[in-house]
């Protein structure tokens, strides 16, 4: 099966889309974003949201999760399935998940963080998903959705073809709590970035399936052996990785890669997309300065490691992609292409 045979029929304006709750049923209990968002989709985006039993219910059982799942993909009106958000117990979805009726029933799949569970799944059965575009973040990002998100998720939604992503220029801050109903009278704080860091880029140019997500949900699935396969099946593949809003120490973020590296797996990818580091949170609310050595320590630590495992990997740092505001949407399976010459990164949504 070619990369071009993967990709699921995209939704049009007007057409039924599911909102799902894989993860978290955050909706449940801060429903300002998640209003937001869903009618956000309504209105800039003109289609119809659909939610389930789960999607506002925390506490769900892995298996009512996956009766959700199953639901969305086998109704024909259903055009495509988007994740309200994450979360941190999806690994436990998968088991009760039906291989046969996703399968047979394929339709684009949008989230990220803890929904790279499922979208390693979906690419094992040959489905293209797209990484990005939750509901309660991304759409449900105060004052406005930021437009560099939105020409990407516009993109990855309805059209089918190449997207070149933009480099910001201004990046996500302190945030407002949801809780709070003035959250969402104006836009988060940004703060001024440079653009992508470019590491080997010796005149190549890189194309392949892209395949990666939350480097910590990653490590999960490798520890479970959960949905991983033989490492050489992921030969000449675009890498792509960001970290969450846990903010995880440099020291953790090369000890999963070194684990990786050990397994023989870094080595399998020529290129590497690298997210750019979210260095804010309420746990760990650092300032302009403090933030950006926290990102300087993790691209040390993402360079460190390809220097011992994976040292003619080409790699791209501070992309725009995972827990990063604005967010690029990065195909999950579908075609990458890592332009060191040009320096480009063109995707095919």
């Amino acid at each position: 099966m070619s990369i071009t045979d993967q990709y699921p029929a995209k939704p049009r304006p007007g057409d039924r889309v599911a909102v799902l709750s894989p993860s978290s049923g955050l909706p449940g209990i801060l429903p300002l974003p998640h209003e937001l968002g869903l009618r956000r989709l309504r209105e800039e985006f003109g289609l119809e949201p659909v939610e389930y039993p789960t999607t506002r219910k925390m506490g769900s059982t892995p298996q009512e999760r996956a009766a959700d799942i199953h639901a969305a993909f086998a109704d024909p009106d259903i055009k495509a399935v988007i994740s309200s958000i994450g979360g941190d117990d999806q690994i436990t979805v998968l088991p009760h998940l039906d291989r046969d009726l996703l399968r047979a029933n394929p339709k684009p799949f949008f989230g990220y963080s803890d929904n790279t569970n499922l979208l390693v799944f979906l690419e094992n059965l040959g489905l293209v998903g797209y990484h990005g575009g939750t509901v309660m973040v991304e759409m449900g990002r105060p004052g406005a959705m930021h437009p560099l998100t939105a020409e990407s998720l516009r993109a990855a939604l309805f059209t089918r073809g190449a997207f070149e992503l933009t480099p910001a220029k201004e990046t996500g801050g302190a945030n407002g709590r949801w809780e709070e109903p003035r959250t969402f009278y104006s836009e988060p704080e940004m703060r001024p970035c440079d653009g992508w860091i470019w590491h080997n880029a010796d005149g190549r140019t890189v194309k392949g399936a892209g395949w990666g997500g939350s480097l910590e949900i990653l490590s999960w699935m490798l520890m479970a052996d959960r949905e991983i396969r033989p490492v050489d099946s992921y030969a000449g593949r675009v890498l792509f990785l960001e970290t969450c809003e846990e903010m995880p120490s440099a020291d953790e973020v090369y000890r999963i890669l070194r684990n990786m590296g050990e397994r023989g797996l870094l080595a399998q990818f020529p290129a590497l997309l690298m997210g750019r580091a979210k260095n804010w949170s309420f746990e760990q609310p650092l300032d302009a300065e403090a933030g950006e050595r926290f990102r300087e320590e993790q691209r040390k630590a993402v360079l460190r490691a390809l220097s011992e495992y994976a040292p003619r990997t080409m790699a791209v740092l501070d992309v725009d992609l995972g827990h990063t505001d604005p967010q690029m949407v990065i195909p999950f399976g579908g075609q990458i292409e890592v332009d060191g010459v040009g320096r480009r990164i063109v995707v095919t949504y």
